[in-house]
């Protein structure tokens, strides 16, 4: 019985993060092609239109297109591990999974990796 409980909460889990590619283990088939855009065209249909009220054509295109194009740049990324960190954060701890997200914290913890406080 325990098994038949547990079974739709790890179908729905498992339905969530659906699509997700890491752009460092993109492979370029078309059959990723297609699981990306899918996954862009969901997550920025649930941020834009379930979550702020701007589901205007106009926007969603506008943030599908930056959406790839982030992805796109993520895949050329050289440091993996602040790459990896970054959706640990973003597509795990907190719902904020997208591409253009994780690309902007990826940058500033490139960023911030070489830094020190100082005076």
């Amino acid at each position: 019985m325990k098994k038949l409980l547990l079974f739709p909460l790890t179908i729905l889990s498992f339905s969530v993060s659906a699509g997700f590619i890491n752009p460092a283990e993109f492979n370029g088939s078309e059959k990723q092609k297609e699981e990306v855009i899918s996954y862009i065209r969901e997550r920025v249909k649930k941020d834009y239109c379930q979550r702020i009220d701007m589901c205007q054509e106009s926007m969603l295109r506008m943030m599908e297109t930056e959406n790839l194009e982030a992805f796109k740049r993520l895949t050329k990324a050289k440091d993996k591990k602040v790459l990896d960190r970054a959706i640990h954060d973003y597509c795990g701890r907190v719902d904020m999974c997208s591409y253009q997200t994780i690309e902007m914290m990826y940058d500033e913890n490139v960023k911030a990796k070489n830094k020190e406080l100082s005076w």
